[in-house]
């Protein structure tokens, strides 16, 4: 059975390929940045180039202001830095990594906006921290897939007294044949009928390539999935929980492209679905990496500085930016040569002019908007599960979860459990009391881990204490028929340019996305170098003495690494 899909699948790839409309005949810019593109062949996916360097030395090194300092914003003064460029990044609040950001409680313990996965599937993350020197950071898991299973099923316990489903991925085979035979190899939630009806279902994708996943954006992964003939209980068993760790949502809700491209990348890439956790805490592992490397070469990070207003020259370009000065309880006005918005699409909407707004190019985005999320912490006074891994619960209220005292080496407790579980979809949630939803997890956890939590529970954990982050509007909401309204990083304004996770690039909402959109927006504007509008020397704001982020870190008592 092995050996015969992977025939068909070999034979079709190559007849796609040489088709001249196949995504392998187009630049690789195009086909891994503005376009979503699905390659149908099998490997390694390259990172997309970052800029080259565009100034001379004795050339005078143009200015970019950036508008937040989340993945996006980062990533984009990075690598303007390495194309020439003085980039200065301007952050609302007084914390870095925007929806990756964190923070800690009293007793020094860390409370973070999601549960960040790295894929094996990131090529331009993970290449960045390559550049960065800190690829030992990421804390790379065994190959597999892991699936609560319902209590009612004859599953093997753990001894954490829940049961799981793994899908496992052998080493020593390529991709896609290690994809096959995790899922062939898996029993206990899929039927082999149930198997086979959806590879067939799979086969308009896999033939037809990056046309046909382009035109299921018109529909939900479950109208795909009844259109394909997929029973019900493959999306109940498997894809209600893979559409709320992609995006958030229930698979009725979610786009089908968005979990085809997904299904691709993974299936692809024999290390595509590997997943990493990072050694600690965001802001300080990744985040601060990156501020160091930016201010190195002449680059800034300045936090606490909110955008206020964008000021228009007469046809429309930007004249300047006006920031507030949160420290100093005033406004300034600051002016660049150029200048790049990677704020979330929610606040694009309410920041940016009126006049930009209503034109063709802008307009669109007002179809897209942020999904909420909720993200839990819980400790406990004794160990819950040994497992160290990411686990998808299969709940009605839960996404997926990890005991981050065995997955993260700067939270690792041998004794004690802290889970982090993200709550999706979330909407309905979003403004109840922590203490309903923390109540509400806890119901959920009777389930998971009955010898532990529950009335029934014979080795009972304490909780002794909890955190829940709101965020009422995250990654942009991956909804059907979206695609056509996400803009490209550059937009008709001569000297704005965006970044973010909505914007054109093909890992749609996630933190790749995110690294990769900033890498775009810094092409496009090296691209433009020398057709961005004139700016008078004299009025160009000169590198202030407001507070970096390296010094906010030194007056907090913080490392400065």
């Amino acid at each position: 059975m092995v050996a015969f899909v992977s025939s068909f699948l070999g034979v079709r790839t190559r007849s796609v390929q040489s088709n001249t409309d196949s995504c392998s005949n187009r630049p690789s810019r195009e086909v891994l940045g503005g376009r979503r593109c699905v390659r149908m062949g099998f490997g390694y996916t390259p990172p997309v180039p970052g800029p080259e360097k565009v100034f001379k030395d004795d050339e005078e090194r143009k200015t970019v202001a950036i508008i937040g300092a989340g993945l996006a914003g980062l990533s984009c003064a990075k690598y303007l830095t390495d194309a020439g460029f003085k980039p200065t990044v301007y952050e609302a609040r007084d914390v870095l990594g925007g929806k990756v950001a964190a923070w800690k409680d009293k007793d020094g313990d860390w409370y973070e906006t999601g549960l960040h996965i790295f894929f094996g599937a990131y090529p331009n993350m993970l290449k960045l921290f390559e550049e960065l020197g800190i690829e030992d950071r990421l804390q790379w898991k065994e190959h597999s897939m892991t699936f609560n299973m319902r209590q009612e099923t004859n599953a093997t316990a753990n001894v954490d007294g829940a049961t799981y489903s793994q899908f496992n991925f052998p080493e020593s085979l390529p991709a896609p044949l290690n994809g096959i035979v995790a899922i062939l190899g898996n029993n206990d939630m899929l039927s082999w009928d149930e198997k086979v009806k959806f590879a067939m279902a799979l086969l308009p994708a896999i033939v037809k390539g990056q046309k046909y996943v382009e035109e299921c954006d018109q529909y939900t992964w479950t109208e795909w999935c009844k259109m394909q003939g997929v029973p019900d209980r493959v999306n109940d068993e498997v894809f209600i929980a893979m559409s709320k760790a992609l995006n958030f949502i229930n698979p009725d809700e979610i786009s089908a492209s968005v979990v085809l491209v997904a299904l691709n990348r993974f299936l692809q890439e024999k290390k595509g679905s590997k997943m990493a956790f990072l050694d600690g805490a965001p802001p300080e592992r990744l985040c601060k990496p990156v501020v160091k490397y930016i201010e190195e070469r002449g680059g800034k990070v300045n936090i606490e500085r909110p955008l206020k207003k964008i000021n228009l020259n007469q046809d429309g370009s930007v004249k300047s930016i006006t920031i507030r000065n949160k420290r100093k309880m005033q406004d300034e006005e600051i002016i660049a040569d150029a200048y790049v918005s990677a704020l979330p699409v929610d606040l694009v909407k309410i920041l940016f002019p009126k006049e930009w707004m209503s034109t063709d190019f802008f307009k669109g985005m007002e179809n897209l908007e942020g999904v909420p999320v909720i993200n839990l912490h819980l400790w406990f006074d004794k160990k819950l599960t040994d497992k160290d891994q990411l686990l998808f619960s299969r709940s009605d209220l839960l996404s997926v979860y990890a005991d981050m005292s065995n997955t993260c080496k700067e939270y690792e407790d041998p004794d004690k459990s802290m889970l982090e579980l993200v709550l999706a979809p979330a909407e309905h949630y979003i403004d109840k009391s922590e203490e309903y939803i923390v109540h509400q997890t806890m119901k959920e956890l009777e389930r998971l881990f009955p010898q532990h939590i529950g009335i029934k529970a014979s080795d009972r954990a304490k909780l002794l204490k909890s955190k829940v982050v709101k965020t009422p509007r995250s990654v942009y909401k991956t909804t059907k028929g979206l695609e056509e309204f996400r803009p490209t990083q550059k937009t008709p304004i001569p000297n704005m340019f965006l970044a973010g996770d909505y914007t054109k690039q093909m890992y749609l909402a996630s933190m790749e996305g995110a690294v990769l959109s900033g890498k775009l927006a810094a092409q496009e504007i090296a691209n433009a170098k020398d057709d961005l509008p004139e700016v008078d020397p004299l009025t160009k704001t000169k590198p202030e003495p407001a507070l970096t982020y390296a010094e906010y870190a030194r007056s907090r008592g913080l490392p400065v690494r």
